[in-house]
């Protein structure tokens, strides 16, 4: 069986760093590796016979550091990506603006040019290559060492060239000599260029990168920090409860002492407090105490749900109201939330078809840019241009052509999307979803717990005589069961109007007979609660028409011998919906109701939601057959579900939406998981998918059209060096800008 590892990248810059890196996995027998720019992660596959340190080396020998990741739950208090990179990063790029600045005013503004300027300018500019330039140096030289050429190598040679040619112009030709002067262009000129210096172009370009290499690390640890502050949710400290040796079985009288330890000291089994205000420490099962549990930092719902001994609680959610008693289930990894972080994570480490087709590109770019670089001065000493218009020209092609844009058209806008989705309770698996949603045309939906509540209530009450007290009779019968038929009778007695504090009537004679009901005497009538069959004589029309009517599960209640009411108990539609549905088909769905429910019950929820076709009676895999047929006519289908019997369907389905409140095994067969209880949540997730796309693909658009553009305009000798190393920058810059516009959707 296949492990899998993720492993930390030092040292990638661009998309050629990341096929170098996958390149090098790869070939290693049985390894499957996907490696993300924006993250620095790799999410690497390999055989029982490799180890994550033979990866880690080889990955050293492309020329990069690698590490491997630890667990979500253990990095939780560890700052977010790119928070180490950016502080030295800053500081090299304040040192370098200070240095740049002088040198660029001087050679842009002839009034500034003081006898021997250039002199003061070559010092200044000097460190600024060297030292501000050197991560770019130092990963050119590596990648060249290893035979690969990068991006680095583009802005090194650049750089270099342009600094070389100014000390040769200041040392052996007319730029060192006493006033000195030359005028800023946009353009190259072809004349004699032999007293002319580009320190700026050096020293600006390498200012310029920075510039765009700190927003990048920035807006990495922006659009990361979803992630990180899901993982911060946890509680840091925990208090346990240690049972008495001498009667441990027994909690409500043991003798117990508490004690707080670290939350990584907590083991499943443990019994933990949670105070009124606390954060629930972790995923477990309420034994003692009553709260009001706040779920909005994990699921967005705003309204508090009550928890008792049975219940089960969420980590990282908040209990008021109350002192709770807890016992651990889940820990570390397994807690609801570790899964959260989880998904999110695979889901920006994921790559898309679009940005393998980048990766590609990137990858035959630099070598291309080389060769149009060197017959640029070919062609201008040819055609007669001095050589060193021609070596400006070359420079300026070089500086041109980075596409650092191209490398972060798609991981930045991923990373961005996908955390804006964790904040909003949409959990995006992979960038394949994304791709999927701009494709689906047809939306599949369960019935019971997806359209509706999952939870059963008191609809209809149909009766012959006083429906009050038939209703009380049957409560008084059915309080002691934890059936959901019998919790939704007494739940609406204690809802009817009166009732309110009033206590349901004493029961005795209780009997109960599995499969069809309860009996027992309340006051003094013999009261019975179930199926039809139970009563001896034939039910009165109006009865039976109440049960023909019914749209779940109709409850026969009599007494005497006589059947006097019909209560029916059924699923209720939620009430966001019809809305949802609405939203579903304002985006170009077409949505069917497919559910294993009967066809008048389907009929009825389809109805009350507006969805016109309707599959009742499917067993799990009729379901898996109709989304075949369905794809057969050439439908791309979604599919939103959330028990285990949705899970192959989920996973047949085109893209798989699952409820976070459904199963486990429901979430794991989906793409797109559905954190806040509230269908609604998904029409935001197929608009958020497809926005995130639409940016991936404007990014994509603009980082190859603006180097098609300027390209030709560098080698043609119309745009100077120093203006295309500003104008390569600032397309990074814009791409980063332009998937940041993805935190604002709502």
């Amino acid at each position: 069986m296949p492990n899998t590892v993720d492993l930390s990248i030092e040292g990638m810059t661009c998309a050629s760093c990341v096929g170098r890196v996958e390149g090098r996995l790869n070939g290693v027998d049985g390894v499957t590796a996907q490696v993300n720019l924006a993250t620095e992660r790799a999410r690497v596959t390999y055989p029982d016979g490799v180890t994550p340190a033979e990866l880690v080396a080889e990955i050293g020998k492309a020329g990069y550091q690698a590490s491997v990741v630890e667990a979500a739950s253990v990095r939780r208090s560890e700052p977010a990506p790119a928070t180490a990179p950016t502080t030295p990063l800053r500081t090299r790029l304040l040192v370098s603006a200070a240095l740049s600045a002088p040198v660029i005013l001087l050679a842009m503004v002839p009034a500034l040019q003081f006898t021997y300027w250039q002199w003061l300018s070559l010092v200044l500019a000097a460190p600024v290559v060297v030292w501000g330039g050197y991560p770019f140096h130092r990963a050119t030289f590596i990648n060249l060492r290893h035979g690969a050429a990068t991006m680095d190598t583009l802005i090194t040679v650049g750089t270099l060239s342009s600094f070389g040619w100014s000390l040769y112009a200041l040392f052996f030709g007319m730029a060192g000599m006493t006033g000195m002067q030359h005028s800023f262009e946009f353009t190259i000129s072809r004349g004699d260029a032999s007293g002319n210096i580009y320190l700026e172009v050096s020293a600006g370009v390498v200012t310029f990168l920075l510039l765009g290499r700190y927003l990048e690390e920035k807006s990495k640890k922006r659009a990361g920090s979803a992630l990180h502050a899901l993982l911060d949710l946890g509680a840091k400290d925990v208090t346990v409860v240690r049972e008495s040796p001498t009667n441990p079985g027994n909690l409500m009288a043991a003798t117990r002492t508490e004690q707080s330890i670290p939350i990584e000291d907590l083991t499943v089994g443990d019994l933990f407090v949670v105070r009124p205000g606390e954060k629930v420490a972790t995923d477990g099962i309420v034994v003692d105490g009553q709260a009001a549990v706040d779920l909005s930092m994990i699921t967005g719902e705003s309204v508090p749900i009550e928890v008792g001994p049975g219940d089960e609680v969420v980590g990282a959610t908040v209990a008021h109201g109350g002192r709770l008693l807890v016992r651990a289930t889940q820990v570390g990894e397994g807690t609801r939330l570790a899964q959260m972080a989880k998904l999110v994570e695979d889901a920006q480490l994921g790559k898309s078809d679009i940005q393998r087709l980048a990766d590609r590109v990137a990858a035959v770019f630099v070598p291309a840019v080389i060769v149009l670089a060197l017959a640029t001065f070919v062609v201008w000493i040819a055609t007669g241009s001095p050589v060193e218009a021609g070596f400006t020209a070359m420079v300026a092609v070089l500086i041109i052509a980075c596409p650092c844009a191209l490398g972060l058209a798609t991981p930045v806008a991923l990373l961005v999307g996908t955390g804006r989705g964790a904040q909003l309770g949409i959990l995006i698996k992979g960038p394949e979803a994304l791709e999927q949603t701009r494709r689906v045309d047809t939306i599949l939906l369960d019935k019971t717990g997806t359209l509706t509540s999952g939870r059963m209530s008191l609809g209809q009450v149909t009766a012959t005589g006083d429906a009050d007290t038939a209703l009380r009779y049957a409560a008084a019968l059915e309080s002691a069961s934890e059936h959901p038929i019998a919790r939704a009778i007494v739940a609406a007695a204690a809802a009817a109007p009166g009732a309110h504090g009033t206590a349901l009537p004493d029961v005795s004679g209780f009997r109960a007979t599995a499969g069809l009901g309860v009996s027992g005497t309340v006051e003094g009538h013999a009261v019975i609660v179930g199926r039809p069959s139970l009563f001896p004589g034939p039910l009165d029309p109006r009865l039976i028409a109440a049960i023909d009517a019914s749209t779940g599960t109709a409850v026969v209640v009599g007494w005497g011998d006589e059947a006097r009411a019909v209560l029916d108990i059924a699923d209720t539609v939620r009430p966001e919906a019809p809305a949802a549905l609405a939203e579903l088909v304002s985006l170009g769905l077409t949505p069917i109701l497919l559910t294993g429910d009967n066809a008048r019950t389907a009929g009825q929820v389809a109805a009350a939601v507006g969805i016109e076709q309707v599959f009742s009676a499917m067993l799990p895999e009729d379901k898996v057959a109709t989304i075949r047929r369905l794809q057969s006519e050439g439908r791309v289908v979604a599919m939103v579900g959330d028990g285990v019997n949705d899970a192959a369907a989920l996973a047949q389905a085109d893209l798989g939406i699952a409820l976070a409140t459904g199963t486990d095994v429901a979430i794991e067969a989906s793409d797109v998981t559905i954190v806040r209880d509230h269908l609604g949540t998904v029409p935001d997730a197929i608009r958020l998918s497809r926005r995130t796309l639409r940016v991936i693909k404007g990014n994509l658009f603009w980082a190859f059209a603006y180097n098609l553009a300027a390209l030709p305009l560098a080698a043609f000798g119309l745009l100077n060096p120093m203006i295309a190393g500003a104008a390569m920058a600032f397309s990074s810059l814009f791409v980063v800008l332009n998937s940041l516009r993805l935190n604002s959707f709502r």
